[in-house]
């Protein structure tokens, strides 16, 4: 897929930015959090991870995205075998103790929403959380007839992520 063919393309869906807050009706909701580690280094090391499509790459997924780094704007087409899923970054979280940015879909996305990646650490308790927090409905007749196995894969995928920093 052609990345200069993708960087004019609508999203797919009108709710963009939703996975910042309260997720859309009609849509499947995924929020997966989990502990990651320990201290700010820790934290500091996963969001450099997490910006640079270290999510993805470590659950196994191909990458292939118009800049190293995850900017507003930027065009990544996410490979899983013979899967291809073409994305636009929609906002990116640059906070004090939280670091990450989601993505929306593209025509060609065999679904349509939005995934968010994030870290987030908890000066609290020391602790540093990942999450993955998605919002999603078929974009194709073989997602929606093999509607369960994409959930169960999706939901396998979504704790990949979590591993992966």
């Amino acid at each position: 897929m052609d990345l200069s063919k993708l960087r004019d393309l609508q999203l797919t869906y009108t709710e963009v930015g939703a996975t910042a807050g309260a997720l859309p009706e009609g849509y499947h909701h995924l929020e997966h959090t989990a502990p990651i580690g320990r201290g700010r280094r820790r934290f500091e090391e996963a969001g450099e991870a997490v910006l640079h499509w270290g999510m993805q790459r470590g659950a196994g997924l191909g990458v292939r995205a118009d800049s190293d780094v995850a900017e507003v704007g930027t065009t990544v087409v996410v490979r899983m075998g013979f899967l291809s899923a073409p994305c636009r970054v929609v906002y990116l979280i640059e906070e004090d103790n939280r670091r990450g940015f989601a993505y929306g879909t593209l025509p060609g996305h065999p679904e349509s929403g939005e995934e968010l990646f994030a870290v987030r650490y908890d000066p609290a308790d020391d602790t540093v959380y990942a999450q993955v927090r998605a919002f999603s409905r078929p974009a194709t007749w073989w997602i929606r007839v093999g509607g369960l196995v994409a959930r169960v894969a999706q939901r396998v995928i979504a704790t990949r992520y979590l591993r992966a920093v």
